[in-house]
């Protein structure tokens, strides 16, 4: 077993606490909306564009912190099922602009009452001032590592 200093040792520990809890909250999520017939990558795809409007889809990968590859995949198997449209820009054709379809407000409004309870009962482990002090810590720590 490797050793190092205790600085590292506590690093390490809240680390992997962080990941692991991260993991188990997602996966519990996760199961629950498979009856959505909904993963968590599209979730994800067409709660931001129901909140924040039809994005190019390069914008819509940073805002997810989702790689281009991914963003594609989702956004393929999203058109497929009709629930969203690519747009290409009109003198910038590689500019493409994805919004959502009927069927995908529809969807996404039918769904994300349901997951935003599931969130708020995963969630319920911690009091009111535990999830206060979780958010402020979290937003801490990933602005302190934004270039």
């Amino acid at each position: 077993m490797l050793r190092g200093t205790k600085e590292e040792v506590r690093a390490l520990s809240a680390h992997l606490k962080l990941i692991r809890a991260a993991d188990s909250v997602a996966r519990w999520l996760a199961r629950r909306l498979e009856g959505d017939g909904v993963t968590m990558g599209q979730l994800a795809v067409l709660e931001a564009l129901l909140h924040l409007g039809p994005m190019h889809q390069r914008e819509l990968g940073r805002k997810l912190l989702r790689s281009d590859a991914n963003v594609t995949a989702v956004i393929d198997n999203l058109e497929r099922d009709g629930m969203v449209e690519r747009v290409r820009g009109g003198e910038d054709r590689r500019k493409v602009t994805i919004r959502l379809t009927t069927e995908g407000r529809r969807r996404i409004s039918r769904i994300f009452p349901a997951h935003a309870r599931r969130i708020t009962e995963a969630m319920s482990a911690l009091n009111a001032g535990e999830q206060k002090e979780l958010a402020r810590l979290c937003k801490k720590l990933g602005m302190s590592l934004e270039e």
